[in-house]
């Protein structure tokens, strides 16, 4: 094999998904296709599945950021081209929502660290996530209209994260915001400067990750229902009654918060830095 063969077949067998563990309870995935801005092909949607199923039970949070000057440009658009006209959007194949659906049922919190563009399914990335950290520079927006389309995912995704008018502007201009604007609009919790980005995502990921796994399950199962699934306000205080004991009922942490409040201990969120993030 010459050098030149020697160097494609390194370059074919990377990975396109990087995993690792840089703290206890605590994974970091990396989209790894930097040369196509971490374009989710279809071997990069199965390998990003299989990162999020290796981190059950070992992780109780998971930043999620890419190689590179991107987050993610979206699906893979060459791939998209050579299905034919059979494909009704660019974003919208079952794969796609697979992943989408592979984050938000994630027992563990996903925390997305936006470290440059993200752009069509990159914005869907951002919205299935629990939490969004973003470079104050990153540039995020849907070029879906520019095909033609309307953004089957990332569309529907930011429409229920965003006021109508603001979603809109998005799905309609195709024009990018930026980080900072990511987060007046409450597209993203926070946007710091590019080089801080990493390491607040991970002080983040590492103090989620101190906190009971079952208490942060059931926390993002509620997050979800209400108000996506329950909108009544009656049904929504019932239900969190009901995630309460579903917690009591599966660990002994509530037991023990209590009973270091009771022994004029702060828990996390009390006193007098509990109220602020930063």
């Amino acid at each position: 094999m010459t050098d030149s063969n020697r160097h494609q077949q390194v370059a074919v067998d990377a990975p396109l998904v990087l995993l690792e563990f840089p703290s206890d309870g605590v994974a970091r995935i990396t989209l790894n296709r930097p040369e196509k801005r971490n374009a989710m092909s279809r071997r990069a949607r199965r390998e990003l599945i299989a990162a999020l199923d290796r981190c059950r039970g070992a992780a109780r949070a998971i930043v999620l950021t890419g190689a590179g000057p991107a987050f993610c440009a979206g699906v893979d658009l060459k791939e998209v081209d050579a299905a034919g006209p059979a494909q009704n959007a660019l974003d919208g194949d079952d794969p796609w929502i697979a992943v989408q659906e592979a984050i938000r049922r994630h027992p563990a919190i996903v925390i997305t660290a936006v470290n440059g563009f993200a752009l069509g399914g990159g914005v869907t990335l951002i919205n299935s996530s629990d939490l969004a950290l973003a470079s104050a520079e990153a540039e995020i927006g849907m070029p879906e209209i520019g095909f033609g389309l309307y953004p089957g995912l990332a569309g529907p995704s930011t429409q229920l994260r965003l006021s109508p008018k603001r979603a809109a502007w998005m799905v309609l201009t195709g024009r990018r915001i930026s980080g900072r604007t990511a987060q007046e609009w409450g597209l993203v919790n926070l946007a710091v400067g590019p080089a801080e980005l990493q390491d607040e995502a991970l002080a983040l990921a590492v103090d989620i990750a101190q906190r009971d796994p079952v208490t942060l399950e059931w926390c993002k199962k509620a997050l979800w229902e209400v108000p996506m699934h329950i909108t009544d306000w009656t049904a929504a205080l019932e239900y969190g009654e009901s995630v309460g004991t579903q917690i009591r009922s599966r660990t002994g942490a509530v037991g023990d918060g209590l009973s270091a409040f009771a022994q004029g201990r702060r828990n996390p969120g009390q006193g007098a830095n509990g109220g602020r993030h930063g």
